[in-house]
């Protein structure tokens, strides 16, 4: 899962970032709130964890402008000094998923992060997959519409799996990126469109047959269900 933390502590954000890293996240960090809500504007996340007092903008405002503007659905974790009633109910009530007072402890904090990421996206735990007319399954490799199966390389099969776990979902670029190959830099941005395009000829993407892959200019895509396949209409 891709995975961004708001800490101003260098110490504390390399610390928070290898715990979550060693158990398998990519994890992208800022250090002061106005980063973190620019990268947040531009960038798909699976979830974030904000420290509260950070410099110019505190994690409690960057909390009401990532409900406001990013997702009301995104799970948002604080791990903070402040350990008062008021904020940890002043957090709950505003949009915060969970909160944890630091000093964080490694296992705790893993285990709030996997049980807030199975909340939000339970498909990610399943390995049969169904969106009719398709059917998914992960283990095999394979994608089947009404029986057949359906020629994919492996990383369009990746990609398209994507796509439906985080279907009518907005994923930027380099969040598909990270998520089929990983983090590297020097992938060019041309190569996920050329995938996303053969994906969508592949399995036959369009309004027409129940679902459609909607380019977001300068962001990413996201795919919709529109319905029914037409076919058997």
């Amino acid at each position: 899962m891709r995975i961004a933390i708001l800490e101003d502590d260098p110490d504390q954000l390399a610390l928070l970032r290898r715990w979550l890293a060693d158990a398998g996240h990519d994890v992208h960090g800022y250090v002061a709130g106005r980063e973190a809500m620019k990268h947040a504007g531009r960038e798909s996340f699976d979830l974030f964890i904000l420290d509260w007092q950070v410099p110019d903008v505190s994690g409690a405002e960057v909390l009401t402008w990532l409900r406001a503007n990013v997702s009301k659905h995104v799970p948002i974790l604080f791990i903070t000094v402040r350990d008062s009633e008021e904020d940890v109910v002043y957090a709950l009530e505003n949009g915060a998923d969970d909160y944890m007072v630091k000093p964080a402890r490694r296992q705790e904090m893993q285990a709030r992060v996997s049980a807030l990421l199975r909340r939000a996206y339970p498909r990610e735990e399943q390995t049969l997959l169904s969106f009719p007319p398709f059917e998914i399954d992960t283990q095999r490799g394979e994608i089947r519409r009404a029986g057949s199966r359906i020629e994919l390389t492996p990383k369009e099969f990746e990609l398209a799996v994507v796509l439906f776990r985080n279907i009518g979902r907005l994923m930027s670029r380099g969040h598909l990126q990270e998520l089929v190959w990983g983090r590297s830099g020097d992938l060019a941005t041309r190569t996920v469109d050329t995938h996303v395009s053969q994906v969508r000829k592949k399995l036959d993407l369009r309004p027409e047959t129940g679902y459609r892959v909607v380019p977001i200019y300068n962001y990413g895509y996201r795919l919709e269900h529109l319905g029914t396949d037409a076919s058997a209409a």
